[in-house]
This record gives structure tokens, C-alpha cells and sequence, in this order.
């Protein structure tokens, strides 16, 4: 089976300041896809400078030419899914058709209050995941004249127009992050790709062995619920995005430590890892030599 190698970029350099070559150098050293996250503020980021993803997107496509782009993950938390629809066909015609769109339910992080609002409680965040990635799909597949219309419990749209639709057709990919039962059956009915960070219980006490264990649970549920509507989940990418298991920013320590985890990770049926573009003084700190090494080298070691 074969693996992608993709990197996420935090959005946090002045793009004259080095934000702009970040982009371009990943071009360069043949990342599959790079991504950013979709965050008003994040973690201990947050009382430094962080740019808002959609126009730093929007610049790396005029710097860039072969690579995917994409949010690693955008959510409901301060978006609507009218507007959100209209910055993403923007976002693809200006790329040529490379964007990817991450989605996830959001967290309890700065993101949910910053607009004055109570945090949601996990059930209503998930109903607002999943009615807020239905009426995307609706939004980014229908391109005609009358518009998409649309009540719903939380989101509304009244004649929205998105003429004249996406480059990439029927729309752009979704690639759904989830780990929960409800999660991954919306996964298996919209995404064409599938995002975990792995099983965040895990992070501060478990193993890279328990991990693993439950990255192959997820991968399986996954499976049922993409069975249970009749669906192969060979069809779907599966994503992992690290720096979020046990094993932290180990396997970005030498080449040989990253073949071996992304190897391991291939084998519970991963095509594609993400890692995080080096950040000096910081959870995602790595040598830059290594991670170069890891762009340029580490697929064609895996074979």
C-alpha cells in the first residue's frame, strides 16, 4: 500500500517574514498536500501572531503550483457553512483545483467562546457537525441558478447561489476528522478521506503500543460504519496527523525513527501522515535537516 507524506504549517510568520518560503520549500521538497489549521487563536500560540488560514491559503496558491492544499481542520465553531462554501470555491478556482477541505467538530479551545458564546455541550457540538457538513455538501455540490434553501436546527440558507461551483467536480474533497461512533459514520457518508490525531486519552499516559491498538480500532469502526451503507473503505484516504500520540515528536528525531512509525501506521492501513513544519521553542520543535531528510527520503525507503 502505498503512503503520502504531507506537512501543516501553523500560520503564525508574517508572510514576508518567512511565511511565504515555508510554503514554497514544501512545494519543493514534494509533500503530497499542506495544510494549516483553521483556528482564530491556538494553545500557547495565542498571545503571539497567527493569520487567519483561508487567505493564507489563498496566498500559498499563488506561490505554488503541483501541491494539494488544504485546513487541517476547519470547524463550526466561528464558521457557517454559506459563507464558509463561498471562501472555498473562491479558495479552489484561485488554487486550479487543490484544495482540500479538513473538517472536524471543533473542540472547548478559544475557538468556542471567542464570539461571546457559551461552549457547546458534546452532543450539540456533534449536531452541528454533522448538520453544518451536510449542508456544506449541498452548498459545494449545487451550482444552480435557484440556489441551495435550507432550515435546519442551527444553520439556515436562503437562496444561496455558488455559481459556478467548484474546479474539482462534483466538489472538492472532505477529508472528515473523527474517532467517535457518530463521528466516523459521518466520515463514511461525506468524507472521501478520513482524520484522526489518535486516541487523546492516550496522549500524557499511554504507549506508542496502546496507541496503536486504538488507531487499528478506529480504523475498523471506521470500516463498519462505511459498511453499513455500503461503502468500501478502500475508497477513503486515512489520515493521521502527528504530534498528538504518545510517542510526541519522536519519530521526527532521525529518518530512521519516522520509517519505522510511519511504517507501523501504514500497516493499520494509513495513507497519508502528516507532520508539522518545524516550529523553534515550541511542541512541534525538530531539526530541519532531519525533516527534510524525512520529505525527501522517507517514502522511497518504505517502498
Amino acid at each position: 500500500m502505498s503512503l503520502r507524506l504531507s506537512t501543516v504549517i501553523l500560520p503564525y510568520r508574517r508572510w514576508h517574514e518567512g511565511g511565504r518560503g515555508a510554503w514554497q520549500r514544501a512545494e519543493q521538497l514534494g509533500f503530497h498536500t499542506a495544510y494549516t489549521y483553521d483556528h482564530l487563536s491556538w494553545r500557547s500560540f495565542r498571545d503571539g501572531p497567527w493569520f487567519g488560514a483561508m487567505p493564507t491559503l489563498t496566498a500559498a496558491a499563488g506561490v505554488t503550483e503541483r501541491m494539494r492544499l488544504g485546513t487541517l481542520v476547519t470547524s463550526p465553531n466561528f464558521r457557517h457553512p454559506v459563507t464558509l462554501a463561498k471562501e472555498l470555491i473562491s479558495l479552489d478556482d484561485i488554487s486550479g483545483g487543490r484544495i482540500t477541505l479538513g473538517i472536524g467538530a471543533g473542540g472547548n479551545g478559544f475557538d468556542a467562546t471567542v464570539l461571546g458564546q457559551e461552549p457547546w455541550t458534546p452532543r450539540e457540538r456533534a449536531d452541528r457537525f454533522a448538520e453544518c457538513v451536510s449542508l456544506l455538501d449541498r452548498l459545494l455540490t449545487d451550482d444552480g441558478a435557484n440556489g441551495v434553501s435550507y432550515a435546519g436546527d442551527f444553520y439556515s440558507a436562503h437562496e444561496a447561489r455558488n455559481i459556478p461551483g467548484c474546479v474539482q467536480r462534483p466538489r472538492m474533497p472532505f477529508a472528515v476528522a473523527a474517532t467517535g461512533p457518530r463521528g466516523l459514520r459521518l466520515a463514511a457518508r461525506h468524507g472521501q478521506a478520513w482524520v484522526t490525531t489518535g486516541d487523546p486519552k492516550l496522549y500524557e499516559t499511554g504507549t506508542p503500543e496502546q496507541s496503536r491498538r486504538a488507531l487499528r480500532d478506529q480504523v475498523e469502526n471506521l470500516g463498519k460504519a462505511c459498511a453499513d451503507i455500503g461503502r468500501d473503505i478502500s475508497a477513503m484516504d486515512k489520515i493521521l496527523l502527528t504530534g498528538f500520540t504518545p510517542d510526541r515528536g519522536r519519530p521526527l528525531e532521525s529518518l530512521g525513527a519516522f520509517v519505522d512509525f510511519a511504517g507501523k501506521h501504514r500497516e493499520l492501513g494509513f495513507t497519508e501522515i502528516v507532520i508539522h513544519w518545524p516550529i523553534p521553542d515550541s511542541d512541534f520543535a525538530a531539526d530541519e535537516a532531519v525533516f527534510e531528510r524525512i520529505a525527501t527520503e522517507a517514502v522511497t525507503q518504505l517502498g
